[in-house]
C-alpha cells in the first residue's frame, strides 16, 4: 500500500481486502450510541474473545461436577494446564519449548527473574534501563537492589533522550552500557515503552551487554502480541510479559516468563540427572562447599523455589528435598490459576490461527494509516498534534502516542465522549493502539472524522 486515502471507500476496501478480518467478529466490542465505539487501548486492555465465556464455563462445569478431581479429570486436567499453554506461548515470543512457562503475573515474574539474573558482586552492581519505564519495573529495581544494600539512586541508571528529543537512539544505549562496562550487572529495558510506544532493538542491546559481562532481560508488557519477537536467536538471558493487554486474556490475567537455554538445569536428553543440587532443612546439598545456603538450578543459578517447580514426576510424595524441573517451569511456585488460563488458552489459539507474521504486517498498515490521518486532521485543523512515537514501523508497534499541544486532557475528554476509548498517560500524552487483531481501517478512519470534527467545535 503505497497511497492512504483519507475516505470511508478506502478504508472498506482495506477492510475487505485483509485477510484478518474475520477476527473482529471474535471479541465483544464496547458499544456506543448504538454502534461499536473505536477501542484504541488494547495496549492497556484487550478486548474479551466470545470464546471466552464458554472455555470458563467449561472449568466451572467440572469444577461443579469433579471437584478436587479435576485436577486429573477435567477435560483439561488443571494439574498439568499451564502445560497445554507452552507450545503456543513459545511461538508467540520466539523460544524453545523448554524456555518459557505461564505463571503468576507480570512484575511477580520480573522479581523471580530478578531474583536469579541480579546478582550485584563488588562494583558490578548496576541496573541500566530506559528512561521513564512503566513506574512498576522502577519498583521493582529499586527493591531489588536496595534488598542487596545497593543504593537505589545511584544504582539504578536510565538512558536519557538527548535534548529536545523524546526517543531514544539505539547508538546512545549502546554507548551508555559500554561506558558502565564492568559496573553492570544488568540491562532490563521494555520492549515497546509503554509512554512513547519506541520498540527497541533487543536484539542489538543484549549482545552489547553480554559484550561487557552483564544480562540481558526484557519487560515484553507492550511488546507481546504486538511485535514479531526471537528472543531465543536474539540470546535474551530472560524476559517477562502480562497477557491482559495485546494477549486479550483478561483483567489482571496470567502472565509468562522466559529464560534461555543455556540457563536452565540439566536436560534428560542429555543423559545427565535433573539435579544437581538441592536444600535441606536450610543446608545446601552437593559439591560445593561453602557456598550461600541457596536454591540453585544445574547450572549454578539461584532461584526461590516452590511445590510447582519442582519435579513434576515426583512433586505429590511431598518431599522436603527440592528438585527443581529442568526446564524453566523450576521458576513455578504455585499451582496453576485455572479460570486466568482458560481464558489465555481461548486468546493463544486466536494468535496460532492469526500468526505473528500477518498480524505484524496489518498492524504496519493500520498504524500508518492512522499516522497518515493524524496528520491529515493536525494540517485541516492547523492543530499540532506531534506524534512521539518513531517514524519508522521497525521501531514502533501498534501504538502512536501523541501530543496534542495546546489541548491535552480537554480533547481526550471530548473524544471519549464521543465514544473514542483511547488511553491517558500524565502529563500529556494520548496513547492510541489500532490493535490488528480485532480493530480495522473503517475504526482509523472514523477516528480522523471524530478527532476533525472535536478540534473544528463541530
Amino acid at each position: 500500500m503505497n497511497t492512504f486515502q483519507n475516505t470511508l471507500a478506502f478504508a472498506q476496501a482495506q477492510d475487505n481486502a485483509d485477510p484478518l478480518r474475520a477476527f473482529r467478529d471474535e471479541f465483544h466490542l464496547p458499544q456506543h450510541d448504538g454502534r461499536p465505539a473505536i477501542y484504541f487501548t488494547g495496549n492497556s486492555l484487550g478486548l474479551q474473545p466470545k470464546a471466552a465465556a464458554n472455555a470458563l464455563k467449561q472449568e466451572l462445569d467440572d469444577w461443579a461436577r469433579f471437584g478436587v478431581e479435576g485436577h486429573f479429570r477435567a477435560k483439561h486436567p488443571w494439574v498439568s494446564y499451564h502445560e497445554e499453554l507452552t507450545a503456543s506461548t513459545a511461538r508467540l515470543v520466539g523460544t524453545q519449548e523448554e524456555e518459557v512457562v505461564v505463571m503468576n503475573q507480570l512484575t511477580s515474574n520480573l522479581h523471580f527473574l530478578l531474583v536469579s539474573f541480579f546478582r550485584p558482586n563488588g562494583k558490578r552492581k548496576i541496573i541500566l534501563t530506559e528512561q521513564r519505564p512503566f513506574p512498576s519495573d522502577t519498583y521493582a529495581f529499586a527493591s531489588q537492589i536496595a534488598f542487596h544494600g545497593g543504593n537505589p539512586d545511584v544504582d539504578l541508571v536510565e538512558v536519557q533522550p538527548r535534548v529536545g528529543e523524546h526517543l531514544l537512539r539505539t547508538e546512545d544505549i549502546l554507548a551508555k552500557i559500554n561506558e558502565l562496562g564492568d559496573e553492570l550487572a544488568l540491562v532490563c529495558f521494555g520492549g515497546v515503552n509503554f509512554y512513547t510506544g519506541q520498540a527497541f532493538d533487543m536484539e542489538a542491546i543484549t549482545e552489547a551487554a553480554h559484550s561487557v559481562g552483564a544480562i540481558a532481560g526484557f519487560d515484553l508488557a507492550h511488546a507481546a502480541g504486538n511485535l514479531k519477537l526471537e528472543l531465543h536467536d536474539w540470546n535474551a538471558d530472560f524476559a517477562c510479559w502480562c497477557s491482559y493487554k495485546y494477549l486479550n486474556s483478561g483483567p489482571g490475567s496470567v502472565a509468562g516468563a522466559f529464560v534461555h537455554q543455556r540457563h536452565l538445569g540439566p536436560r534428560p536428553t542429555q543423559g545427565l540427572p535433573t539435579q544437581k543440587r538441592t536444600l535441606r532443612h536450610g543446608v545446601p546439598q552437593g559439591p560445593e562447599n561453602g557456598d550461600p545456603a541457596e536454591v540453585y538450578l544445574g547450572k549454578g543459578l539461584p532461584l526461590f523455589a516452590g511445590w510447582w517447580g519442582h519435579d513434576k514426576q515426583e512433586r505429590f510424595k511431598m518431599d522436603r528435598i527440592f528438585k527443581p524441573m529442568p526446564t524453566a517451569e523450576a521458576w513455578q511456585v504455585s499451582n496453576a490459576p485455572v479460570l486466568s488460563m482458560a481464558v489465555h488458552r481461548v486468546a493463544l489459539e486466536q494468535f496460532d490461527r492469526a500468526g505473528m507474521d500477518r498480524l505484524r504486517a496489518k498492524s504496519e498498515q493500520l498504524t500508518g494509516y492512522l499516522k497518515f490521518i493524524l496528520d491529515t486532521v493536525a494540517k485541516e485543523t492547523k492543530t499540532n498534534l506531534e506524534v512521539i512515537t518513531p517514524k519508522d514501523p521497525a521501531q514502533r508497534g501498534c501504538q502512536l502516542s501523541v501530543l496534542a499541544h495546546g489541548k491535552g486532557r480537554g480533547l481526550f475528554d471530548a473524544l471519549t465522549a464521543r465514544g473514542v476509548i483511547a488511553d491517558w498517560r500524565e502529563p500529556n500524552v494520548i496513547r492510541l493502539a489500532p490493535v490488528p487483531m480485532y480493530n480495522s481501517f473503517e475504526d482509523v478512519f472514523r477516528f480522523g472524522s471524530i478527532l476533525q470534527d472535536t478540534l473544528q467545535g463541530a
